[in-house]
C-alpha cells in the first residue's frame, strides 16, 4: 500500500468520522414542540382584565385555570383576581362582604374591559349585580356546570363563555370498560351548587343505562365517618365516579386534595374523575375537562373582546374534554393500558430501558462509533501513529474534563466544586457558598416518578446556569441538592445572589408534560466571614439550608454563628 494511498484513504475516513459525528448531533438534538397555527396567531395586546373565581386559590382547580388564563391573556394584558369563597363561605353574609369589598375595588381601580368568571356562583352574582357592579362590561363565564344558567346568561349580547359539560356517558362507558361486570354506578357528590347540576346531568342518563342501578353518595347528608364507610361499602361490580365533595353534615370542609386522599385510601374499586385535579394522585381518572384550557379559551375570548370584536358575535362554547388515565391505578387493580380508549393522555406509564435512557443512548453510540473508526484508521495509517496519539490525548484530557461535570445535568460536580473552591480558599480569596436543596423532592418522585424528578434536576440546572458569571458558578453537589460558588462575600452582593437564587422557583416547572410547582431552600456561609476552613464552610451553608426547612421551606437563610444545634 503506498504512502498516496494511505494519506487518501485516512483523508476519506476523517471526513466520514466528521459527518458520522454531525449527524449524530443532529438527530440527538432536542426537537422544539411547534405551537399550532390557529393558537399562535396572536389577538389584541393589553387591555385590563378581572378574574372572579367562586372558589378559593386553594383548590387545584382554580390553580389550572389562573394558569390557562395567564397563559391565554397578552403579555401587556393586567390580570385581576378576586375570590368569593363559596366553598367555605356561601351565606347571605359572606355575600354582601364580597359585594361590598368589590364595589370598592371597582370605585378604586380603572376600568376594566372584560370580566373572567369561573364557576357557577361567580355567574351567579353577575347577572344578579350586573347593573350596579359591571354595567357595559363584557362578561365571559367558564367552569359552568348548570347549563340552563349559561345558556340564559348567554343570551345577553354581552355575555358568553363555556359550559363545563363533565361527560358523564363517556365515563360511564370507560366504566363499563374497566368493570365489564358492573351492576351500578356510583357518584360522590354534594349538595353544593357544582353538586345539584351535576346530579340532574348524572341522572339523566339513567335511562340510557337500564342495566345499571344509578345511585350516590351524598356527602352532605353524612357524617366523616360515614362517608368512609360510604367509600370503601361501594362493591367491585360497582362503576364509582367522583364528581364533588366539598363538606359533610358534621360541619367538615373538604379540601380538593382532602377529598382525593380519602377516596384513593378507602375505595376498593378505581375511581374515575372527570376534572384534572387528583389523577396521578390516587384517583384513575376518565374523560376530563380539561380546566387549563378552559381557562385559555376564556382568556381568548377576552382577548378578541379587547381587540375590538363584538362580544355579540362570539357563540358559547363546550369544555374542551380529554382523556387523562394513571397508569399506576390500573396496575394497582389489575387493569390492563389496552382497554383505555386511543390517544387517552397516560400518566405514570411504564417505561422500557430504551425510552427511559434514549437520551444517552444516541451519544454514546455516536461515541462509539467514531472510537471504531478511529481504531480502523490506526490501522490503515500506521506511519502517522504520533498524530494519533495526539489525538488520544486530546481525548483524554475531554474525558478528564467530563469526569468534573454531572452527566444528568451537564453542570460541573462535587468533584470540580471542592477543586475549585479550594483554589480560592488557598489564595485567601474571599467568596461565598450557597447550598441549595430541592424542598419535598422525594414527593415528586413518588408521586410522578422518577422520569419527573430528573425533569426537576435538569430545569434546576438550566434555571443555575442562565445565572452564571464570571464570579458565579453553579454545581451538581449531591442528589437534589445544588451549589454555588459566589466569588465576594460583600453583603449587597451576596443578598442580591440569593434573591436571584430563589427566583429560580417562581415560575412553573414541566413535570412530565404538566405545570408543577417546585421550590427550594438555600443556605449561605462566606469565608472568611464565617470561618477559615473548607469543610467548615460547607457544614455552615448546610446547617443555614437546615434552619430554612425548619422554618417552613422556599427561602433563604444566612449562616448564624450562634445557632442551636439541630434536634434528632
Amino acid at each position: 500500500m503506498t504512502e498516496m494511498f494511505r494519506n487518501k484513504l485516512s483523508k476519506k475516513l476523517l471526513q466520514f468520522v466528521c459527518v458520522l459525528f454531525l449527524f449524530g448531533l443532529c438527530s440527538c438534538g432536542s426537537k422544539e414542540e411547534q405551537v399550532p397555527e390557529e393558537e399562535a396567531e396572536s389577538a389584541a395586546d393589553g387591555g385590563r382584565v378581572l378574574f372572579i373565581s367562586s372558589y378559593s386559590y386553594a383548590w387545584s382547580t382554580v390553580q389550572m385555570q389562573i394558569e390557562g388564563i395567564e397563559d391565554g391573556l397578552g403579555e401587556n394584558t393586567i390580570l385581576d383576581f378576586e375570590y368569593m369563597d363559596t366553598k367555605r363561605l356561601n351565606t347571605d353574609e359572606s355575600l354582601k362582604l364580597f359585594y361590598d369589598k368589590l364595589e370598592y375595588t371597582l370605585s378604586m381601580v380603572e376600568p376594566y374591559d372584560a370580566i373572567i368568571l369561573g364557576d357557577d356562583a361567580a355567574l351567579q352574582f353577575a347577572l344578579q349585580y350586573k347593573e350596579t357592579l359591571f354595567k357595559g362590561i363584557p362578561l365571559i363565564f367558564e367552569g359552568i356546570n348548570d347549563e340552563e344558567l349559561a345558556r340564559n346568561a348567554a343570551a345577553d349580547p354581552l355575555i358568553t363563555g363555556l359550559i363545563e359539560k363533565l361527560s358523564v356517558e363517556d365515563n360511564i362507558a370507560l366504566g363499563m370498560q374497566l368493570i365489564p361486570n358492573a351492576k351500578k354506578v356510583v357518584a360522590v357528590l354534594d349538595n353544593s351548587i357544582t353538586g345539584e347540576a351535576e346530579r340532574k346531568r348524572f341522572y339523566s342518563y339513567e335511562d340510557d343505562y337500564p342495566g345499571l342501578e344509578f345511585t350516590e353518595i351524598n356527602t352532605s347528608v353524612l357524617t366523616t365517618a360515614q362517608v368512609r364507610q360510604a367509600i370503601y361499602g361501594v362493591s367491585k361490580d360497582s362503576i364509582l365516579i367522583y364528581i364533588t365533595m366539598t363538606e359533610d353534615v358534621s360541619g367538615k370542609k373538604y379540601s380538593d386534595e382532602e377529598s382525593v386522599k380519602l377516596l384513593s385510601e378507602v375505595a376498593r374499586v378505581p375511581v374515575i374523575r372527570m376534572t384534572e385535579g387528583g389523577i396521578g394522585e390516587g384517583l384513575l381518572g376518565g374523560n376530563i375537562v380539561s380546566m387549563y384550557r378552559s381557562g385559555y379559551n376564556a382568556a381568548r375570548m377576552a382577548m378578541d373582546v379587547i381587540g375590538g370584536k363584538d362580544i355579540s358575535e362570539m357563540k358559547m362554547q363546550e369544555s374542551p374534554n380529554v382523556y387523562c388515565i394513571d397508569a399506576a391505578v390500573l396496575e394497582k387493580y389489575g387493569i390492563s393500558l389496552s382497554v383505555i380508549p386511543q390517544g387517552a393522555e397516560i400518566l405514570n406509564k411504564p417505561t422500557t430501558f430504551i425510552q427511559r435512557n434514549k437520551e444517552a443512548l444516541g451519544p454514546g453510540l455516536v461515541f462509539i462509533g467514531i472510537l471504531f473508526l478511529i481504531i480502523l484508521w490506526f490501522i490503515f495509517d500506521n506511519q502517522r501513529r504520533r498524530k494519533l496519539m495526539k489525538e488520544l490525548e486530546e481525548s483524554r484530557k475531554i474525558m478528564e474534563s467530563a469526569s468534573q461535570h454531572d452527566f444528568l445535568t451537564g453542570i460541573p460536580n462535587r468533584n470540580k466544586f471542592m477543586e475549585d473552591l479550594t483554589k480560592l480558599i488557598d489564595a485567601k480569596r474571599p467568596c461565598t457558598v450557597m447550598m441549595m436543596d430541592i424542598d419535598d423532592f422525594k414527593k415528586i418522585n413518588d408521586t410522578r416518578g422518577h422520569t419527573a424528578g430528573d425533569e426537576a434536576l435538569k430545569q434546576v440546572a438550566g434555571r443555575l446556569k442562565e445565572m452564571a458569571s464570571q464570579i458565579l458558578t453553579p454545581y451538581r453537589f449531591a442528589g437534589d441538592e445544588f451549589i454555588v460558588i459566589l466569588e465576594s462575600s460583600q453583603s449587597k452582593i451576596v443578598e442580591k445572589t440569593a434573591y436571584q437564587m430563589r427566583q429560580i422557583f417562581a415560575k412553573p416547572f414541566i413535570l412530565g408534560g404538566e405545570k408543577a410547582k417546585v421550590c427550594g431552600s438555600i443556605g449561605i456561609a462566606s469565608y472568611p466571614k464565617d470561618t477559615n476552613d473548607l469543610e467548615q464552610l460547607i457544614v455552615c451553608a448546610d446547617d443555614a439550608m437546615y434552619q430554612v426547612k425548619k422554618s417552613g421551606k422556599n427561602d433563604f437563610a444566612f449562616y448564624q454563628k450562634k445557632e442551636e444545634g439541630r434536634e434528632g
